[in-house]
């Protein structure tokens, strides 16, 4: 989206202190990028690729991005990213944005490259930067690591701080890291993670996580005689494309031959109810006739109150609610696309619908909008924490195919944790698919040793990352399909 002006500089002065024998840490001199919805106060824009926030200026970094400087990593620039991280239409091409056009993988560049963290991770995968950061509400950081062939790392809700990042929901927004290993992941996580006073949440933290960080739990591949993972086959396997399924059994039959125990059939609960058949629908309860069931229906509530909230201390704009940002979108129909195709810009193809219905709800929190909440979080949590039991013991992971957005967004309503690493490329398109391991709240370190645990695995292996083909590059179709 934007490369940093003073990137060189603060390289400069990196390298100065290494030399000088002051070295900060593993993230000493190593360059990054963030997504353009993660607030920056320096010579960076803040806009979600939009065009209504260009020259607006946060009041203070975002908590990650202190973090980072703090660690002594170099701030590249930023990430470009689905607009308004997905927020503003619910028919639109992944990574487009009207500021900077469509994103493109360098694995094809002529299909989907994920989203909405689409730059995150089109850079990491294309090896053009060595971290990132990205945001997830359900899928926006394992959906383009995985289609990008790298590693994705979204946190427990609450791990991360949202402080300066441009919200949707408090229930579900989590900063997540971007790595072409797991252990580059992890560095960067344990750079990020902890208690910030800009969001509340962050203080739930206490007491559940480990002294000394992350990284201590990496591990190798021989820590997997002591691994049971469980197999939601009919929750998320089933919807998995025969190549894929392939693959990636006959990958849980090398890890089991690594000496794991592979637990078949262990369900989510109620799945029948809660996964949809139909692949991710964030409104899969009102596709059921039954709204107050649905995570969208208290997400365009949160919106609402979250990004008034937001540009309200934001300087030098007149971009002051989601009303303004409509009213923009409309006045700039060319650019920013505020009407539906054909009257607008056909990467929005419902336009701004979700802007719309956000704006509907005037952030009124109903019955419903209650219910919701408490059913979705309900179930996926209580599905997923069921399904890590079995037989009185608990599993070390559900693996699942990320592929199937079911899965994370199951995760994603619980505000649970989630890894996703390579495991192979779809012969068709020549995009990445994943094996993701699926925990409960604060179960990072679980994640961390048998993510790197199977990574080390597969070194070597046919399932280990594949470098990018740079499929179609002649080809520059506008704006990419779904």
């Amino acid at each position: 989206m934007q490369v940093n002006p003073d990137a060189l500089a603060i390289a400069s002065e990196r390298d100065a202190e290494r030399k000088a024998g002051k070295v900060r840490g593993k993230l000493h001199g190593i360059p990054f990028t963030v997504k353009d919805n993660i607030g920056t106060k320096d010579n960076l824009e803040t806009t979600a690729g939009s065009w209504a926030l260009l020259g607006s200026r946060v009041p203070r970094d975002a908590h990650v991005v202190a973090q980072l400087r703090k660690a002594g990593a170099v701030l590249f620039g930023k990430a470009t990213l689905s607009e308004w991280a997905d927020m503003r239409s619910n028919n639109y091409s992944e990574g487009y944005s009207g500021r900077k056009g469509q994103c493109r993988s360098a694995y094809n560049l002529t299909v989907n490259p994920g989203g909405s963290s689409s730059g995150s991770g089109v850079g990491v995968g294309a090896n053009v930067i060595a971290f990132s950061l990205g945001t997830e509400t359900d899928g926006s950081v394992i959906n383009p690591a995985m289609r990008n062939s790298i590693v994705g790392f979204k946190p427990t809700v609450g791990l991360t701080s949202r402080g300066g990042v441009i919200p949707e929901t408090e229930h579900q927004d989590s900063v997540g890291t971007f790595g072409r290993t797991v252990h580059d992941a992890v560095y960067a996580f344990d750079a990020i993670y902890g208690i910030d006073c800009h969001d509340n949440y962050t203080s739930a933290q206490k007491g559940k996580t480990p002294e000394g960080g992350y990284a201590q739990f990496l591990t190798t591949k021989a820590s997997l005689k002591n691994a049971t993972f469980g197999i939601p086959w009919k929750s998320f396997w089933v919807h998995a494309d025969a190549e894929q399924q392939a693959t990636l059994t006959s990958l849980i039959k090398l890890i089991e031959s690594a000496g794991a125990t592979i637990i078949n059939n262990t369900e989510i609960t109620n799945y029948e109810t809660i996964v949809s058949p139909d692949g991710w629908n964030w409104d899969y309860g009102t596709t059921r006739g039954r709204p107050n069931e649905s995570e969208y229906t208290y997400v365009k509530v949160d919106f609402y109150n979250n990004i008034n909230k937001y540009l309200a201390e934001l300087n030098n704009t007149k971009i002051r609610t989601i009303d303004d940002i409509i009213q923009y979108n409309l006045d700039n129909d060319g650019s920013s696309g505020g009407n539906p195709w054909p009257l607008g810009n056909p990467a929005w193809y419902s336009g701004q619908d979700g802007f719309l219905a956000s704006q509907k709800t005037k952030g009124i929190r109903d019955e419903t909008y209650w219910q919701a909440l408490n059913f979705c979080q309900s179930s996926s949590r209580n599905g997923i924490n069921d399904a890590l039991k079995y037989k009185n013991k608990t599993l070390s992971g559900l693996l699942v195919p990320p592929d199937v957005g079911q899965s994370y967004q199951i995760s994603a309503q619980a505000g649970y944790p989630v890894i996703t690493i390579p495991a192979g490329i779809h012969s068709d398109s020549g995009m990445g698919y994943g094996l993701a391991i699926l925990q409960t709240a604060w179960a990072e370190g679980e994640l961390v040793k048998w993510g790197s645990a199977i990574e080390d695995l597969t070194k070597g292996t046919k399932f280990a990352r594949t470098l990018p083909k740079w499929r179609g590059y002649l080809q520059r179709n506008i704006p990419v399909p779904l």
